[in-house]
Order: C-alpha cells, then structure tokens, then sequence
C-alpha cells in the first residue's frame, strides 16, 4: 500500500524543490507537478514528489487522523 501524506514548505530551493516538514522531519521533495507552491503551505507528498496543495485546515485534520493511527509523529510542525 502507498501512502501520500500532507506535509508543510518550510523552505523553497533550486530547481524546482522545496524542503517540506512532517512531524518534525524535513525532506527535500520536487514542486514539478504543482505550480505556485510558496512557503507555509501543505502540499501531498508521495515518493519524492508534491503532487497538490492542500487547503491548512483539511491538512491539519488528515494529520490529526494520520497521528491518531501511529502512521504519522503527532503534530509538532513548529519548523
């Protein structure tokens, strides 16, 4: 099973990438699929690659459920 999960831009980079947070971790994935990704906002990752953004609350309440399932660290997003 696959599992695209909401994570935040926390920093644009170079060549169409961006460094985004989950719980704490931070990543670098590709912004190639989404167009006009800024810092702040949540985006849907899977393998390496933002493939939308997502409205603040409805990320916020996937990543409450993800946590409450142990699939994701509980919500400490502070950057």
């Amino acid at each position: 099973m696959c599992l695209a999960v909401p994570a935040r831009v926390i920093e644009l980079l170079e060549d169409d990438r961006a460094t985004v947070s989950l719980g704490g971790v931070k990543v670098a994935c590709s912004l190639a699929l989404v167009e006009g990704v800024t810092v702040g906002d949540y985006v849907i990752v899977h393998v390496g690659y933002a493939l939308s953004r997502l409205d603040p609350e409805e990320a916020e309440r996937t990543l409450v459920l993800l946590a409450e399932t142990g699939t994701v660290p509980p919500a400490s997003d502070a950057a």
